[in-house]
């Protein structure tokens, strides 16, 4: 039986990684390491930092696994089932040759395992496929946790709902029925085709790095502020990781 940590590893802060996470990274004999490309080395870079700071013996293995592209083409959620097939007989084969019975792997994800990630998706199909395989799941500080603290707010009005969900999603407009919706996977920037009047946002990309950037107030007041920030720092590094909270504004503010 081959045994995987799957570790939440927070969204660029290596502070925030949590004394569970090091007690399980100090327990992984080889780490299988995401690879997007140059355009994501940051993230990369991360994973191996905190591996280096936290780990106290160096005896452990690291295997890169170059990610395909998703098909951007089609239906998205075959698309993405596609791709997910695709992922797990990555790993199946990996885990098979790089990882002997009674080994530990570790899989460090970005944030937290459980919001918007889909290794744990991935690790159930390669079980499926046969692989004798167990894993736990150690959560990590997500980017929704890190936004908030940033901006100093709560999720959450007193006795409201709180939505987390997609650009894709917003895409169809803002929700009445919420008071307050988490925004990921927001490529296309739905929020500057909303037209609601009374809609305030709070916007943070890379957040608990140091280029973390932080922007908020009213939505038609800011939004092209942040489509251009946005830009600018897409094109300086060559990604970006952003989320926001929009939420209907507070009539006795």
């Amino acid at each position: 039986m081959r045994k995987i940590f799957v570790i939440g590893i927070g969204v660029g802060d290596p502070d925030h990684v949590t004394i569970q996470a090091i007690k399980a990274l100090n327990q992984v004999d080889v780490f299988f390491i995401p690879d997007k490309g140059t355009e994501k080395a940051a993230l990369r870079d991360l994973r191996t930092t905190i591996c280096e700071r936290f780990i106290e013996n160096a005896d452990y293995r690291t295997i890169d696994v170059d990610i395909p592209q998703r098909a951007t083409t089609g239906g998205y959620l075959a698309g993405v089932d596609q791709w997910h097939g695709r992922l797990a007989d990555i790993y199946g084969r990996l885990f098979e040759h790089e990882l002997e019975e009674g080994e530990v792997g570790g899989i460090l994800v970005w944030g937290d395992p459980a919001i918007y990630d889909s290794t744990l998706r991935i690790l159930k199909r390669v079980r499926a496929k046969g692989l004798a395989l167990d894993f736990q799941v150690i959560p990590g500080i997500s980017s929704v946790q890190v936004l908030a603290a940033k901006h100093c707010i709560a999720l959450n009005r007193i006795g409201e709902s709180v939505l987390l969900t997609t650009g894709r999603n917003l895409a169809d407009g803002f929700p009445s029925e919420f008071g307050s919706v988490v925004v990921l996977l927001d490529g296309a920037q739905a929020f500057a085709s909303l037209g609601e009047p009374d809609l305030d946002i709070f916007w943070g990309a890379y957040l608990g790095t140091e280029d973390e950037i932080l922007i908020s107030g009213k939505l038609a007041d800011v939004k092209d502020e942040i489509e251009a920030v946005r830009r600018r720092a897409r094109e300086q590094h060559g990604w970006i990781m952003d989320t926001y909270l929009l939420r209907k504004s507070d009539p006795d503010r």
